[in-house]
């Protein structure tokens, strides 16, 4: 036990061995959230409920995810992620086997949404990232952001067209049941991640209470927050609807399913391109592109006529920004106020991100019962991408005053 514990000691102070553990985690998590539009269609058709039940689900798992969020970053802060993580993990494949076997509307929206969206709160990216920021020196940091990110889209990639290959030849209870298998590797795997926040410098004798307020009070932080609520909405939205807006169209639902990978495949490049990108350019500035980049992709889709080559480019084109805002936006909450408590502000910034996925799924299945189209929802987008285009200009990215005298 001895020489086991200062090996992983030993691998603890290894930045490839964290991020490729980070990177696995983030991949699990990511990557089996992805799944669950493929789910839409089969289980809607299936149980006889409307979309809207199976998208309120999915609503009520990103609010729960969202509220979760800033507390989670907050024991971590507090007590380490590790056991956040590992925790998160078990409460995430519970739900996900709930949603196998839940017999009612009202259990599926506690076993897909509380249960699951609270499993993702603890076992999410974000303590990963934050947990890296305290790892890993400030150089390389958004590299290790970047990467992290990926690694999720990888999850995407892969187990996007995996989860649909369990879906074709075992039918949904299985596939979910399957899935829930595969996230719960993220128990064993959050023991790595087990390292709680260093001792504070003089320059950063704070508390959490202060933190909080500290960033309550800065305006690039509120401006931040804003946008990271387009980026809910639009992720959400795409990532639970486009399989069954595809298959409305009279495509296939395996094209469906290739465009949720090629999301995942091309937003590698976007989130290490943005990783990199982040040390050489002014980070609001990346980020007012991308959501312009979005923008822009989302009128062009909806305005030209649909086929497999259109689905494919607008999915490379939303893939290369998909999570690329997450190294950005996380690299200005460390660089603003440091990374001693970023698993908590983060973790606000991202509750403003899930409300945005609150509303842009549930939206989605709401107006799509209600008008058969989900026409409403895509300009929606549009207008969204260019509020959060602007939202981010005038975002100063000097480190806090705190920080800036010390």
């Amino acid at each position: 036990m001895g020489e086991t514990g200062a090996l992983l000691g030993l691998l603890r102070r290894n930045f490839w061995f964290l991020v490729v553990i980070g990177g696995l985690i983030s991949l699990l998590g990511f990557g089996i959230r992805a799944n669950f539009g493929l789910f839409l269609a089969p289980m809607s058709a299936d149980l006889g409920w409307g979309r809207e039940v199976f998208a309120l689900a999915i609503a009520i798992q990103n609010l729960m995810w969202g509220l979760g969020q800033p507390v989670a970053g907050m024991i971590a802060d507090r007590f380490g992620t590790g056991r956040v993580l590992a925790i998160g993990g078990a409460l995430y494949a519970l739900g996900i086997y709930g949603m196998a076997h839940a017999t009612s509307p009202g259990m599926f929206h506690i076993t897909g949404g509380l249960i699951v969206g609270l499993g993702m709160s603890g076992a999410s990216f974000p303590l990963v990232l934050a947990a890296l920021g305290r790892m890993v020196p400030e150089a390389r940091r958004n590299l290790a952001f970047g990467i992290c990110t990926a690694a999720g889209s990888m999850g995407q990639f892969l187990l996007v067209p995996l989860g649909q290959a369990f879906l074709a030849a075992y039918g949904w209870p299985v596939a979910l049941t399957l899935l829930a298998l595969m996230i719960a590797l993220v128990i064993p795997l959050s023991t790595i991640m087990r390292g709680r926040a260093a001792e504070a410098s003089e320059s950063d004798k704070q508390s959490m209470g202060q933190a909080m307020t500290e960033a309550r009070k800065h305006s690039g932080y509120l401006y931040l927050t804003a946008g990271f609520f387009v980026c809910g909405f639009h992720i959400a939205f795409i990532g639970t609807h486009l399989p069954a807006y595809i298959t409305d169209q009279g495509l296939s639902a395996e094209l469906g399913a290739q465009s949720l990978a090629l999301v995942g495949l091309f937003n590698i490049f976007g989130a290490i391109g943005a990783g990199v990108l982040g040390n050489r350019f002014q980070k609001k500035n990346l980020l007012s592109f991308l959501y312009l980049l979005r923008a822009v992709a989302i009128a062009l889709f909806i305005l030209l006529p649909i086929g497999p080559t259109t689905v494919l480019l607008f999915s490379a084109a939303i893939g290369l920004t998909w999570l690329s805002t997450v190294p950005l936006t996380s690299g200005i909450v460390a660089q603003l106020f440091g990374p001693r408590y970023m698993a908590t502000l983060f973790g606000f910034v991202f509750l403003s991100h899930q409300l945005g996925s609150f509303l842009g799924v549930w939206l989605g299945g709401k107006l799509f019962d209600e008008t058969g189209s989900y026409n409403v929802v895509w300009w929606l987008g549009v207008a969204l991408g260019l509020f959060a285009a602007l939202v981010h200009l005038p975002i100063d990215e000097r480190p806090a005053t705190r920080l800036a005298a010390a």
